[in-house]
C-alpha cells in the first residue's frame, strides 16, 4: 500500500511535498516523493489523502485513563490537598466496571485526536486483562503504600502478575509523599531485572515543596492526618529527596511527570548529573492547578528530554495532544512549532525507549500515521500545532482508520 499526501512531515528531515509512504504489513518500507515511491512499488494499492499533511502518530507520554469519567466533576480547588480529597471522594463512588468503561472511553477519545501510542498509569492493574487497547499502550501500575509501607514488596509483586498480561508495561510508584522508600527500591529492582520502564510524579506542586523542604503546608497536614510518618520532611526539596532516596545511578530509568517546582539547588544538582533524563509536562493540567511556571528552557539546556502528556480528565478538558501543543505554545511562544511537534513524536518515543520504531516516518518504523488538513502554505507545521479537530484519517499498525470521509482509494 502507498499513502500519498500533499505534505509528509517525516520528523526525520525536511518535509516532503507531494510525498508518499509505502507500507508493508505493519511497517514503513519507503518514504519520498510520490512519483518516485510509486515507481519503486508499482502495482500497489494507492490511498490518496489529497490536501493533507501526513505525520507520525502522536505519543501521549503521561495519562490516567482511569479518570476519563471524571471530566468536569472537580472544579479547581483552594489547595492541592483539597483536590486529593475531592478526587478520593469521586473515586469512592466508582466500581470496577466503571473504571473499565472509563478506560475504554479514554482510549477512544485519545485515538480520535491522533494518539496512536499512550503511556497510561492505572491504579487498578488487575483490570488490565479485561481491556483490549485499540492503540499501542504502555501500562504503568500506579502504586501507593502510604498506609501500609510494610507491604511494599507484596504490592509490587501483585501488580506485576496483572501487568504481565500486557505487551508493554512498567511501574509507577505514585509520588514521594505516597510511596515508601521500600516501594521505590522494589520497583527499581524489578525494572532492572525485567528491563521495564519506571515513572513517578515528582516536584509537582508548591505544597509538595513545602511539605518536604519546610515541613509545613496543606499537603503536610493532610498526609500527617492520614497517618503518614513525617520524619522525612522539613529538610530537602522533593528532587533532592528523590536523588538521595534512590541515588543518581537510578535516574536514567525514570520518566518524571511534572517537575514544576525546582530551586536553584535543584538545578545545581541536575547540572552535576551525567544521566539522560525525561520529563513529561501537561500544560493544561498545569494551568488547572496554577502551578509555578514550567522551566522548559532551563530543563532543555540541562539535557532533559521534554515530552507532552494530557494527565487525567480529573484536571483537564480532553485527551487531545493538539490542545496540549496549543497550550504549550501560548505559555512558551519563543519555542518553534517544529520543536513543539517533537514533544509528541520524537521525544516521547525516546522516553519509552522506542526511538528506533516510533515517532518518525522512516523505513523500518511502525506504520502509525495520522493526517490533518493542510492549506499547503509555508508554515504547515504551525498549522499542525494549531489544529483543533479530530484527525481525518489514521493508520494504526498498518491498518487504516477513517474518522471522516475524504481518503480516496485509487486503482492498482
Amino acid at each position: 500500500m502507498i499513502i500519498r499526501s500533499r505534505i509528509v512531515a517525516t520528523m526525520d528531515g525536511p518535509p516532503i511535498e507531494n510525498g508518499a509512504v509505502a507500507i508493508s504489513g505493519s511497517r514503513i518500507i519507503d518514504v519520498g516523493n510520490f512519483p518516485e515511491v510509486s515507481a519503486r512499488h508499482s502495482g500497489q494499492e494507492i490511498v490518496d489523502l489529497g490536501e493533507q499533511a501526513l505525520l507520525p502518530g502522536f505519543i501521549n507520554a503521561h495519562c490516567h485513563l482511569d479518570y476519563t469519567c471524571l471530566r468536569g466533576k472537580i472544579p479547581p480547588q483552594q489547595s492541592f490537598a483539597d483536590w486529593i480529597r475531592a478526587i478520593n471522594a469521586e473515586k469512592a463512588k466508582l466500581a470496577q466496571d466503571d473504571y473499565v468503561a472509563s478506560i475504554a472511553k479514554g482510549f477512544t477519545e485519545a485515538k480520535r485526536f491522533g494518539t496512536t501510542t499512550i503511556a497510561n498509569l492505572t491504579a487498578f492493574p488487575e483490570l488490565i486483562p479485561r481491556i483490549d487497547p485499540p492503540i499501542r499502550t504502555w501500562w504503568f501500575a500506579e502504586l501507593i503504600d502510604v498506609r501500609s509501607p510494610e507491604h511494599a514488596n507484596e504490592l509490587v509483586d501483585l501488580a506485576i502478575e496483572s501487568l504481565k498480561s500486557a505487551q508493554n508495561w512498567g511501574l509507577a510508584p505514585h509520588a514521594l509523599f505516597t510511596a515508601s522508600k521500600d516501594l521505590y527500591r522494589r520497583c527499581g529492582e524489578i525494572a532492572q531485572r525485567e528491563n521495564v520502564l519506571l515513572t513517578t510524579h515528582l516536584a509537582e506542586s508548591r505544597e509538595e515543596m513545602s511539605m518536604f523542604r519546610d515541613g509545613s503546608g496543606p499537603l503536610y497536614e493532610f498526609m500527617e492526618n492520614i497517618g503518614r510518618p513525617m520524619d522525612d520532611c522539613g529538610r530537602e526539596t522533593p528532587l533532592a529527596k528523590f536523588v538521595g532516596r534512590l541515588s543518581g545511578a537510578s535516574l536514567p530509568e525514570w520518566i518524571f511527570a511534572h517537575l514544576n517546582e525546582l530551586t536553584e539547588s535543584d538545578f545545581e544538582l541536575l547540572e552535576r548529573s551525567t544521566s539522560k533524563l525525561h520529563v513529561v509536562h501537561s500544560p493544561r493540567s498545569h494551568g488547572y492547578f496554577a502551578h509555578s511556571r514550567f522551566r522548559f528552557e532551563r530543563l532543555r539546556a540541562l539535557g532533559f528530554n521534554v515530552c507532552l502528556g494530557t494527565d487525567s480528565l480529573a484536571s483537564n478538558e480532553s485527551l487531545s495532544l493538539f490542545a496540549e501543543m496549543r497550550a504549550f505554545q501560548r505559555s512558551q511562544p519563543a519555542i518553534s512549532p517544529d520543536k513543539i511537534l517533537e514533544m509528541v513524536t520524537l521525544n516521547p518515543a525516546m522516553a519509552l525507549h522506542q526511538e528506533n520504531v516510533l515517532g518518525r516516518i522512516r523505513p523500518g518504523f511502525q506504520a502509525d500515521l495520522v493526517s490533518v488538513t493542510c492549506s499547503g502554505g509555508r508554515n504547515f507545521i504551525e498549522e499542525i500545532v494549531a489544529f483543533e479537530g479530530p484527525v481525518d484519517w489514521m493508520l494504526l499498525n498498518g491498518k487504516q482508520r477513517r474518522n471522516t470521509p475524504g481518503a480516496a482509494k485509487l486503482s492498482r
